[in-house]
């Protein structure tokens, strides 16, 4: 049941391959806590009782709020799981309660380190130099993911509709419009690209040795680069992702149209950006108005 369940994670909800094995984890874990193995696992005969004291357990580990509240989720969706396929007829897991989590609020750079970064006139006209710098400006004007950019290709560019498509997650597809000078800069990089690398994979962002480049290797560009003129302890692709839905909504976009553009699959995804936003314009104002202090 438990193998059935982890295909069914990953061929029919389509969840990454890092997502699924965190549920295989989890389960992993539960089993040993009951110790019993895996396959002898008999979702008929636990109880409430037996996951209750599995919770526990943890609590008394000082796992965080968080990483227990994923835990539970597992069981949860497991148990759902037998329900559906009418494996089992009761559901243990309704009186166990998620943990409250309190969600940091992400971080996101500022309007002024961006326009040091992507302004820098001094970018030597090379392959990678060009390259580097057209991957911090798409993470930063189209809010995609690393894992989208890494597989954007050339068939997926159209400069003459100023448009990309990429590919989320669990496979969804989305455009995301391009503005004029970006796709100056793709041109650009192109060219060189073309001219500096003999032969390259059909991915649009290669290596020099014409191989595509890997989450590592964009991961420690972007970090180097924003330690030039960032104090952020986070200094990732992602943060680029939310410096976009932040700035995005700061300049009074539709929050429907940037959840679009950022691919959630829910508005509760993209409204923590609201908060983000409301924080800044806070400051704003203790800082400026007369009154505020």
């Amino acid at each position: 049941m438990m193998n059935e369940f982890l295909q069914y994670l990953q061929y029919e909800k389509n969840y990454s391959t890092h997502t699924v094995l965190s549920y295989h984890t989890d389960l992993l874990q539960f089993c040993n806590f009951l110790q019993t193995k895996p396959d002898q696992l008999n979702p008929k005969e636990i109880t409430a009782l037996q996951i209750q004291q599995w919770v526990l357990s943890l609590m008394n580990d000082n796992l965080s709020a968080r990483s227990l509240s994923r835990k539970i989720s597992t069981l949860k969706s497991f148990w759902h799981f037998l329900l559906r396929r009418d494996y089992v007829t009761k559901n243990p897991t309704l009186k166990i309660i998620l943990p409250k989590t309190k969600k940091p609020l992400p971080a996101f750079f500022k309007e002024s380190e961006m326009v040091r970064v992507l302004g820098n006139p001094n970018i030597p006209d090379r392959f990678e130099p060009v390259r580097d710098q057209l991957i911090l400006s798409l993470f930063y004007l189209t809010g995609m993911r690393l894992s989208e950019l890494l597989n954007i290709c050339d068939t997926d560019i159209d400069l003459n509709d100023g448009s990309v498509k990429v590919t989320g997650k669990r496979n969804k597809q989305r455009v995301i419009p391009l503005g004029v000078m970006i796709c100056k800069d793709i041109e650009r990089y192109i060219k060189r690209r073309n001219e500096e690398v003999e032969v390259f994979d059909s991915y649009l962002f290669v290596r020099v040795n014409g191989m595509k480049m890997y989450p590592k290797q964009v991961y420690k560009l972007v970090h180097d680069t924003m330690s030039e003129v960032s104090s952020l302890h986070k200094r990732s692709p992602h943060v680029l992702r939310h410096s976009f839905a932040t700035g995005m909504l700061n300049a009074g976009a539709d929050i429907n149209a940037v959840k679009e553009l950022l691919g959630h699959s829910s508005l509760a995804a993209t409204q923590v950006y609201t908060h983000t936003s409301f924080e800044e314009l806070h400051n704003i104002y203790n800082q400026a108005h007369p009154r505020a202090k």
